[in-house]
């Protein structure tokens, strides 16, 4: 991890490195992707066929894409029956947490005839995207499907990656299940977000695609947004801890770990006002590290991309926080809450010693789909609304526009637009071509 005391230049280097993290700008990858999307569209069960077997090794056909009910059955089987309650709990935290995003379709009246409103309706059919690779996240499957189905949403089909021999991480058909998920495919990468944008054969197509992946999944996102809706254009994962002299080193440095050991691009970021701290975090790090099944992803992770800030007070140090405006954040100080007003840019907040980031990304019952890379400066947690549409609803009775048509008119001829006029002054036995 690097060292830096907080400055003007430093602050500038430290921003413009985390920022090369950000997925896209490969021209060579962006080039596959965009083969992969066209020739799944193009060629649907076929191209699945054989981008499957050429790029994850596995013999499928169209009869096999679906997970079965046996297949989910037996999943269950192999999973600790512990384990399957936990998944439960979790699920409840979720859904309980998510049922209080619910918005309502309101409308509203007046007195001459005037009624506007907004409907709320949810997305028909979505689809979401649950990684394999390192890590298959049977975390993620509660956290996309569990506010779709809270939403309302009639279809939810979900895409993961097979193992090798063309199965499902128990763990993740467990959680689709308890969650609710209608339909499981065993696709993974480019071609399945293609497959969910486009439709083929056997895959029906969708309205909105969510859930994180790796370059190829982001990109392919972004190749098929316009036809379908995306959650985001997600980078690696995250993690700042934001602490002062009160907190626990040892807790400060499991927790920056707990986020590197995700992927070699994921960010740990240390930003405190003692050095001592400072000092001890860096130490405990690596011995921690040396000790993880994961040590090799997370040096790599710390080595790269992590980094020890070192501020002279608290107000330069939420500046520096609010600049990285991180995926997940920790706040261990004295004041916890004071501190927490001055946040502006953060994914997810957690304060306090006992509400480390893995709480939030298991249990607690927020969503852990999160925006990275600096986004937060503009983007939300995944949530119900992800999942819903909003349509405006405008009555007007004869009188109401009567009384606002010549205001109407007025504005529509300041833009040149006589056509928009003449649809309103057409209703009052006027007629309107030009000025």
């Amino acid at each position: 991890m690097r060292v830096v005391e907080l400055d003007k230049e430093s602050k500038k280097e430290v921003l413009a490195t985390l920022q090369k993290r950000r997925f896209g700008g490969d021209e060579e990858i962006q080039k596959i992707v965009d083969n992969i999307v066209a020739d799944v569209r193009e060629n649907g069960d076929e191209a699945l066929i054989r981008l499957t077997e050429g790029l994850d090794g596995v013999k499928l056909t169209s009869d096999t894409f679906r997970v079965s009910r046996a297949e989910i059955e037996e999943a269950y089987k192999k999973v600790d029956d512990a384990l399957i309650e936990t998944i439960k709990k979790a699920t409840d935290n979720i859904r309980t947490y998510h049922e209080k995003q619910i918005r309502q379709t309101f409308i509203t009246t007046r007195e001459d005839g005037v009624m506007l409103g907004q409907r709320i309706t949810p997305i028909e059919r979505v689809g979401v995207y649950v990684p394999g690779g390192r890590a298959p996240l049977s975390s993620s499957v509660l956290m996309t499907v569990v506010p779709a189905k809270v939403a309302g949403v009639d279809k939810i089909v979900m895409m993961t990656p097979p193992s090798k021999d063309g199965s499902v991480t128990p763990e993740v058909l467990v959680a689709a299940d308890i969650s609710g998920c209608d339909e499981i495919y065993k696709i993974g990468g480019a071609q399945a977000i293609a497959a969910l944008a486009y439709g083929t054969e056997t895959i029906p197509n969708v309205y909105k695609i969510v859930g994180p992946g790796n370059i190829f999944v982001t990109l392919a996102k972004k190749v098929v947004f316009g036809t379908v809706g995306i959650d985001s254009v997600a980078g690696p994962s995250e993690i700042l801890v934001l602490a002062d002299e009160t907190a626990t080193p040892e807790y400060v440095a499991c927790d920056l770990l707990s986020q590197a050991e995700h992927d070699p691009m994921s960010s740990a970021v240390l930003v405190t006002t003692d050095k001592k701290l400072a000092k001890k975090v860096e130490k405990l790090a690596y011995e921690y590290a040396a000790k993880q099944a994961r040590r090799e992803i997370i040096e790599s992770s710390l080595n790269d991309w992590g980094f020890i800030i070192v501020a002279k007070d608290m107000n330069d140090a939420v500046e520096m926080v609010n600049d990285i405006a991180s995926e997940h954040l920790e706040i261990l100080t004295k004041d916890n809450f004071e501190v927490m007003t001055r946040i502006r840019n953060a994914g997810a907040i957690f304060l306090g010693e006992y509400s480390c980031e893995s709480l939030g990304d298991y249990f607690a019952g927020p969503d852990h789909v999160l925006p990275t890379c600096g986004t937060a400066r503009f983007s939300s947690p995944l949530s119900v609304d992800e999942f819903i549409k909003k349509t405006s609803l405008i009555s007007y009775s004869k009188e109401a526009l009567e009384e606002a048509h010549e205001d109407i008119i007025a504005f529509a001829k300041a833009e040149k637009l006589y056509s928009h006029a003449n649809s309103i002054a057409v209703r009052f036995g006027k007629e309107v071509t030009n000025d």
